[in-house]
């Protein structure tokens, strides 16, 4: 055996800092790509949920639409029709119907000009 076949043989073994380093640079691009935006979208509808005040138009997760009435700490009462009053829990509104409708509107009159 000569000198040269023994570095070569020696050689082989040097990949996995480099896998290492490999992984964790997936590991980064996951966490600004899934992670990050995911974790600003549930503070997000925290933040609106906490916000929500008598008088407010929402619609729930199931596609009920409602005017607020009453806010306690983890519950909401809507107005879904005249007298008629249904409890939901906080984590059931879905998003503000009023600024739903107002965005629909703004993009149609931009889309028609």
């Amino acid at each position: 055996m000569n000198f040269t076949s023994v570095l070569l043989q020696a050689a082989g073994g040097g990949g996995g800092s480099t896998m290492l380093i490999l992984m964790g640079a997936m590991f980064v691009v996951m966490y600004f790509f899934m992670i990050r935006p995911q974790q600003k979208r549930q503070k997000d509808a925290v933040k609106f949920r906490d916000s929500l005040k008598k008088g407010d138009m929402v619609v729930t997760i199931g596609g009920a639409h409602g005017k607020v009435v009453e806010v306690d700490n983890d519950t909401i009462t809507l107005d879904i029709d005249r007298g008629v009053r249904v409890k939901f829990e906080k984590s059931a509104i879905s998003q503000e119907s009023s600024k739903k409708y107002a965005q629909t509107a703004t993009t149609e009159v931009a889309e028609t000009k």
